[in-house]
């Protein structure tokens, strides 16, 4: 799997959080093997790998085990770099995700943003494709953190969420959680992400100004795309948001794509990859950090991975593993 680069922003924003915990932010990142210049320059890419093994090894050795999300509480809308801009004059907050949707890529490979509508309620779901059986706590938060700064911007500075879902447990202390987010905090979900009023989607923003939202629009689509999102990676985060809904075919993952099955197929050919793979590869990463996660009963980690039966899932899992999903629990 191609390595995920991300901007270097997280981690200019960091080195003001780690000051005021009295950490070092040089002697950090050069343990990890990054450049100093990433805490002055903002556009650079870095591997997401560095970001990560540098929020986890801050959270051990700081008071506060919760940095990743005071460097995602700290994030404005300028931190969102080339498409600032664009998002500032969305006239909605559902415009302004859809944008983040499209040009996420040009922030994060590992970034997987999905919207899902019921009649009352919307769900903003994050994931984050790493390659590793846990993303880990700090980036995730970070990134949901960052999350929130873009609905307060549309919302308003005093907005909070319905609901904010961590499928990692709850820390020790969940006092800056509150701070953030507010009282409606669930850990051990199924998800990552925020549950909002739909109405909120809805709501419009009066600095939206619709010239300035397509001269951004034009100048982002004159951006280069990074090479490093290849045809595997894109079906890769594809699959992290279609799996548990099910929507795990060819036919279903092209869509989304927006592209024809044959073309996804060819595509796939040309890097040596074969679709069918990577569904397997997905699914063994998945099952591995549900069933090491505890929080999830065999059944649900089953329909979380797109199997409509959990005797499927058992049976791949015991021809995947060597052993049943409930055995692999116990150990």
């Amino acid at each position: 799997m191609t390595p995920s680069l991300v901007r270097s922003a997280s981690i200019a924003k960091y080195a003001e959080i780690a000051r005021g915990l009295g950490i070092d932010p040089v002697r950090m990142i050069h343990h990890v093997g990054l450049n100093q210049a990433c805490l002055l320059t903002p556009d650079l890419r870095i591997p997401e790998a560095s970001l990560a093994e540098v929020l986890e090894a801050s959270a051990k050795s700081a008071e506060s085990a919760s940095i990743g999300l005071l460097v995602g509480e700290s994030w404005r809308l300028s931190d969102f770099g080339v498409i600032s801009l664009l998002l500032q004059h969305q006239p909605t907050l559902r415009h302004a995700l859809i944008e983040l949707k499209r040009y996420s890529h040009l922030l994060s490979d590992s970034v997987v943003l999905d919207l899902m509508e019921y009649p009352t309620v919307a769900v903003v779901q994050l994931a984050l494709v790493t390659g590793r059986n846990h993303p880990g706590r700090q980036p995730m938060e970070l990134a949901i953190g960052a999350l929130l700064s873009l609905c307060r911007f549309q919302l308003g500075p005093r907005w909070i969420p319905r609901g904010v879902h961590f499928s990692h447990a709850a820390p020790a202390s969940v006092q800056i959680h509150r701070r953030v987010f507010g009282q409606q905090l669930e850990f051990g979900s199924e998800f990552n992400g925020m549950v909002l009023s739909k109405g909120d989607l809805d709501q419009l923003n009066p600095l939206c100004d619709p010239h300035m939202a397509r001269y951004a629009k034009d100048y982002i689509d004159l951006q280069p795309r990074n090479d490093c999102a290849n045809v595997d990676h894109v079906v890769r985060r594809a699959l992290h948001v279609l799996l548990p809904r099910g929507r795990n075919s060819l036919e279903q993952v092209a869509q989304t794509l927006g592209m024809s099955p044959r073309t996804l197929q060819r595509q796939l050919e040309q890097v040596g990859e074969n679709f069918q793979s990577l569904v397997n590869d997905v699914r063994r990463e998945q099952a591995a950090r549900y069933l090491n996660g505890q929080a999830h009963s065999v059944s649900q980690i089953a329909a979380l991975l797109g199997f409509a039966e959990t005797s499927v899932f058992s049976r791949w899992f015991s021809t995947q593993f060597g052993m049943p999903p409930s055995r692999w629990k116990k150990t």
